[in-house]
């Protein structure tokens, strides 16, 4: 737990406690750039989750989910058995392999949704869901963003661009924290 960091506890954020060395985490920790990768405050415990990100400006970037133990200074992630990643060029990669390609470009502008009910995770471009779903995802998971090569992502945790599909909804902590 961090201790003085009170408002963690009640906002999904990204945080530098939780971001690779040369991440820049600005916009009250909604907004990445620089380079490398940074997880969200909290893991996807509830059965059905939500999230979604906003492509501000083009470069090397990635979203998807990780654990802990993800080098979130090695870019692009997807590289090894913790994390799983829709990538800048439309592939979605686990543990160094590409599991699926979605099919169309993914441009500046566009908002990224991702869901996720522990069984599997999918994507979604402008609230259509691009069907590249990643299933045998294990272990405690926290949203996951990376950026390089000028990428700046913006995040939402809630109060969203899209509609969540049916059944999902924002992340909420564990309510053993509250």
């Amino acid at each position: 737990m961090l201790y003085g960091h009170i408002f963690h506890l009640t906002n999904i954020i990204f945080h530098d406690y939780f971001a690779g060395n040369d991440v820049v985490i600005v916009k009250a920790g909604m907004r990445i750039c620089g380079t490398g990768a940074a997880l969200a405050n909290a893991p996807l415990v509830q059965d059905k989750s939500y999230f979604e990100m906003k492509l501000q400006s083009t470069g090397i970037w990635g979203i998807g989910l990780a654990t802990r133990k993800s080098n979130l200074n090695g870019v692009p992630l997807g590289k090894d058995s913790e994390s799983w990643v829709l990538r800048s060029d439309g592939t979605v990669y686990h543990n160094g392999e590409a599991l699926g390609k979605v099919s169309v470009s993914l441009t500046e502008g566009d908002i990224i949704g991702v869901t996720y009910d522990h069984i599997e995770m999918n994507f979604y471009r402008n609230g259509s869901s691009l069907q590249c779903p990643i299933n045998g995802i294990r272990g405690t998971v926290y949203p996951l963003l990376y950026v390089d090569e000028g990428a700046i992502i913006d995040v939402q945790f809630n109060e969203f661009y899209h509609e969540p599909p049916s059944g999902f909804d924002k992340i909420m902590f564990e309510q053993s924290l509250l």
